[in-house]
């Protein structure tokens, strides 16, 4: 990650899952010069300060809507990770107005002062649940993805550039199944919930999804959409790694909530390249002068019930790798 020596970056929403594992990554391995960590929770800031008594880090208290603030955090900041959102599908259900105050207004301020601060590079995180939407949460990320991918047409003579990183579920996050599942069995609790039999999902470490956006950062040019290859797992299978003698109780599907998840939908792929371990969705309306992988001329699309993405076994090893069972 030598493009990040001496360089200042900013993550919003930096007290998450994520951010807490990207700011690990980027002490340890990169020669930064600064990491601001913006975020809106004073006491996860307070918890951060504990973990990482390191000279670089700087604290920021904000919120994403706010773009005056948002101004003020930029300042001579380089790059920006972009993890700030309201991810709960129930939540943003049930709260649409903030869903979209936070996941929508928030990225146009974060653009607009990216681009009042001549920021080099921007990547957003998005997620699978953005790809034919059919709940609140999705069809905001969706519209945070159009609003960065579409943000490089007002740079100018700036050339800040903005990018996009879309993925499924993060195994051990705050909030996932996997954490939720164990904390049940440690309840005692003697069946665990399913909302459908055929239910899939994505999934990817915290420290692979690290890794792939700063590549994806490295590797911006403006307007794409990155997209690691993925394995995914039926949940009734997952539940059952979880615990072997799990019984499962079948509860219905909630608001919102899809049974598979696509990370590229059939109407995506007339722009999509392949590369070994990614795909890469290039704007209609951006001029790129080289484009990375190859070209899929045939209509495909990437959800978690495909033979390509099921696998049980390298899921598995994968919770064995980050030894969260």
């Amino acid at each position: 990650m030598n493009f990040l020596k001496n360089k200042t970056v900013l993550i919003t929403g930096g007290t998450g899952s994520f951010g807490t594992a990207a700011t690990e990554f980027l002490l340890k391995e990169c020669n930064l010069k600064k990491l601001i960590i913006f975020s809106r929770d004073e006491n996860k800031q307070f918890q951060m300060q504990n973990k990482f008594k390191d000279g670089k880090i700087r604290f920021f208290i904000g919120d994403i809507r706010d773009e005056d603030r948002l101004e003020m955090a930029l300042k001579d900041v380089d790059y920006v990770i972009h993890a700030a959102a309201l991810k709960q599908v129930p939540a943003a259900e049930y709260n649409p107005f903030e869903c979209i105050k936070t996941n929508v207004n928030g990225a146009q301020a974060l653009i607009s002062a990216s681009l009042k601060n001549k920021v080099k590079k921007v990547i957003a995180l998005s997620t699978d649940k953005a790809c034919n939407p059919i709940n609140l949460y999705g069809a905001t990320k969706l519209c945070a993805e159009k609003l960065f991918v579409n943000a490089n047409q007002l740079s100018g003579k700036n050339n800040t550039r903005f990018g996009v990183v879309r993925y499924g579920n993060v195994i051990s996050s705050r909030g996932s199944v996997i954490p939720y599942f164990k904390d049940l069995i440690e309840k005692g609790k003697k069946e665990l919930p399913l909302t459908h039999w055929e239910m899939t999902r994505f999934f990817i470490t915290l420290t692979d999804a690290v890794k792939f956006v700063l590549n994806s950062l490295k590797v911006l040019n403006g307007g794409e959409i990155f997209i690691p290859k993925m394995n995914s797992i039926f949940i009734r299978d997952l539940i059952f790694l979880v615990n072997k003698k799990a019984k499962i109780k079948i509860t219905g599907i909630r608001p919102g909530e899809k049974i598979h998840e696509s990370l590229c939908s059939y109407d995506e792929s007339s722009g999509l390249y392949e590369s070994k371990d990614y795909f890469t969705i290039y704007a209609h309306n951006m001029p790129y002068k080289k484009k990375s992988g190859k070209k899929l001329n045939k209509k495909f699309s990437y959800s978690s019930n495909s033979k390509m993405s099921l696998d049980k076994i390298k899921i598995q090893k994968l919770i064995k790798k980050i030894k969260i069972l």
